[in-house]
């Protein structure tokens, strides 16, 4: 397992661990595949599905979202990252589908953040029927602020993979496009050496009987 792979789900285990209401994860996307995420979402709860394509191919899926009553309430074709922020009118698992059907050989990784209602206070600050302390709202501020770093750390390692994957991928090339410049150089080199030796052959033009 690449190393880059291990922070994508060390994220995760740190955003569930902050923010129960979210689902955060990275999974890959084999060619000719199609991957679905179930979420029990109650009505009038705003939920974001939020998504981007880490590796893979022309770095795009197909996003579908779907509601309990099999409306498709949203829908992405070829798409390399979005954001989408709805509130659901009935009750029930919505169902997120990733789709890399339409490719048939490049194999994907895909990051999805799948957050439902707002934020849970922290432990016993919704117990205070008073206003909160000074040093209670602190805590509160700190515990914001810590999810914002979470969530900027989550999008600079996707930034930092892709980023890594693409300079992978090119230097590949590079090394291929030169083997195949030296291959070229090896056999002219070759090929003008047997025309130029063809050339000072001497030929005797009267055979011997």
């Amino acid at each position: 397992m690449d190393y880059w792979m291990t922070w994508f789900l060390l994220g995760a285990l740190l955003g569930a661990v902050f923010d129960a209401s979210s689902v955060e994860l990275t999974f890959e996307l084999p060619d000719n595949a199609k991957e679905c995420f179930y979420q029990d979402i109650e009505k009038n709860v705003s939920s974001t599905l939020e998504f981007q394509v880490v590796t893979g191919g022309q770095y795009d899926v197909d996003v579908t979202l779907e509601a309990p009553n099999k409306e498709i309430i949203y829908r992405q074709v070829k798409t390399q990252f979005d954001s989408h922020t709805f509130t659901p009118t009935i009750s029930g698992v919505y169902k997120a589908c990733f789709s890399n059907e339409f490719s048939t050989f490049s194999h994907k990784l895909v990051y999805m953040d799948f957050q439902v209602g707002d934020e849970l206070p922290l432990p016993g600050l919704g117990e205070h029927v008073t206003v909160m302390t000074q040093m209670e709202s602190s805590a509160q501020e700190v515990h914001q602020n810590l999810n914002s770093i979470l969530d900027y750390q989550t999008h600079h390692r996707l930034r930092e993979a892709q980023g890594r994957k693409r300079a992978e991928d090119l230097n590949e090339r590079v090394m291929w496009w030169s083997v195949m410049e030296t291959l070229a150089i090896l056999i002219t080199t070759i090929g003008q050496v047997f025309v130029l030796r063809d050339f000072f052959t001497e030929r005797n033009p009267y055979p011997k009987s």
